[in-house]
């Protein structure tokens, strides 16, 4: 993988880390009833809105599948260039987003109701989305589960979907209970290493603490070793990693070909538990890094796979 699709992952991912609360001041009761409302978004900007949006473009991954999630995918008219999930959100027009570059025309011509943005968009893109007379609300990403729930409320808010998220946000609830109350027994936690990207293997980058995928690994029954290297999304020594001998790596980083075979032959890692005793696990990163309904599903696989007496009876 090249340097500059490296930096950009990063910078996906280093914008996952800082939560917000919404205020809004009046309800949506059905899509039929349009309602001017005054929110206050994740950047702290007071914006009045007609709702519910019929005409909706989003900017970012995690907006798409949200949209999807509570059943506003036939108000989406545009999405940015990886939005890839579901595979129906394909098919809508994409106003790019690669290197953070939007198709700022393409947008405007669409004439939405609402841009829906994330914390991979900047204050300055945000601010030229409103010169063209459009009305954008970014959403913040969350910092645990009650935070990604609020998100769910949000969109479904936005879009008129009040009933669908929270029958959503009620399943999803029921899920993580149940995880909790199986894992209350557990005293034993393993180690785990979650790996991001090994462009450098010598040098990887991993999950720190004060991240979504430390929080999962946590409430998964895990310790996730990246906590001691640092906060955010850090690099760790190959020597580091040697030395602690963690009993599961995971590989997040699989879209970049790498393997439990190319993990076992970096230099010295041969003798690591887990390349020993086969838990070098290839995982889909979107589970842990998309602030999207999908982090409960990476929550179920992660305590599988860190807890298998529990959930393989």
């Amino acid at each position: 993988m090249n340097k500059t699709r490296v930096f950009f992952v990063l910078f996906l991912l280093s914008t996952f880390v800082v939560g917000c609360t919404v205020k809004a001041t009046q309800g949506v009761d059905s899509m039929t009833t349009p309602v001017v409302v005054s929110l206050t978004d994740g950047l702290d900007r007071s914006i009045t809105l007609e709702l519910p949006a019929k005409r909706i473009v989003s900017l970012a991954p995690s907006n798409t599948e949200l949209l999807f999630d509570v059943g506003a995918d036939s108000q989406v008219i545009g999405r940015d260039s990886f939005s890839n999930y579901p595979a129906e959100a394909g098919q809508v027009q994409d106003i790019g987003g690669s290197m953070g570059q939007y198709n700022y025309e393409d947008i405007a011509a669409l004439e939405p109701d609402l841009v829906l943005a994330a914390e991979i968009n900047t204050p300055e893109q945000v601010r030229s989305l409103e010169n063209l007379g459009l009305k954008v609300y970014y959403l913040s990403n969350p910092v645990d589960f009650d935070g990604l729930f609020e998100n769910i409320r949000t969109v479904g808010y936005l879009s008129g979907h009040d009933q669908e998220s929270e029958l959503l946000i009620s399943d999803l609830s029921a899920r993580v209970a149940d995880i909790e109350t199986k894992l209350a027994g557990v005293t034993s936690k393993p180690t785990v290493y979650y790996e991001l990207d090994a462009t450098d293997p010598a040098s990887p980058y991993t999950i720190g603490s004060s991240t979504f995928g430390d929080y999962l690994i946590t409430k998964a029954g895990g310790n996730n070793i990246g906590t001691l290297i640092g906060e955010g999304w850090v690099q760790v020594s190959s020597e580091e990693i040697l030395r602690i001998n963690p009993d599961l790596i995971l590989l997040g980083d699989v879209y970049a070909g790498v393997t439990p075979e190319t993990v076992a032959a970096r230099p010295g890692w041969d003798v690591l538990d887990a390349v020993r005793s086969g838990k070098v696990i290839p995982f889909n990163d979107d589970l842990m890094s998309r602030p999207t309904a999908r982090l409960v599903t990476g929550l179920e696989a992660l305590a599988a796979l860190l807890h298998p007496e529990v959930f393989n009876d």
